[in-house]
């Protein structure tokens, strides 16, 4: 399944929007169908470094055909965090609770989505606070047929003097 970042959408009012998220906007998220041997399944560009909340915006507005997300694991650098504070274990999204779990000490803009035990997609966290164009080329190269490169190689590839 590809799914691009410019048509996947979301409800910004009523009961299926996230927490604290009013008229939010559609879910900036690209699926492709997983592969073997890709880095990447997809890629995903929150609107900010809240983790909470954007992952409850994730959850909530995930495509239904992709699956149910049942767990989190997230790079703790794409996020802003209090010095010293605990890692979030849980967020609490209109569908209910979800467990999430950071990487230690990573840095690869990499979010794992858990669908079943068995079943996992790698998202590249496209920064909250790059333009839409600039993220939406990031996204499209993500979800690309032939595509080779990991989440870092795609963000470094977008800087200037790459």
């Amino acid at each position: 399944m590809t799914t691009s970042p410019s048509t996947t959408s979301s409800s910004s009012t009523g009961a299926d929007t996230a927490p604290g998220s009013s008229a939010r906007g559609p879910l900036r998220l690209a699926l492709r169908a997983p592969a073997r041997g890709t880095p990447l399944d997809g890629a995903w560009h929150p609107r900010s470094r809240d983790l909470a909340v954007e992952v409850a915006d994730l959850v909530d507005h995930f495509p239904v055909s992709a699956g149910r997300v049942g767990r989190l694991l997230f790079s703790r650098p794409d996020w802003d965090s209090e010095p010293g504070e605990r890692s979030l274990r849980r967020i609490t999204a209109a569908r209910g609770a979800v467990k999430v779990g950071s990487f230690p000490r990573d840095d690869t803009h990499l979010m794992i989505v858990k669908l079943s035990p068995d079943h996992a997609l790698r998202l590249l966290v496209v920064p909250s606070e790059l333009d839409e164009d600039t993220a939406r080329r990031i996204m499209d190269r993500a979800v690309a047929d032939d595509n080779t490169l990991g989440a870092d190689e795609l963000l470094a590839a977008e800087r200037p003097g790459s």
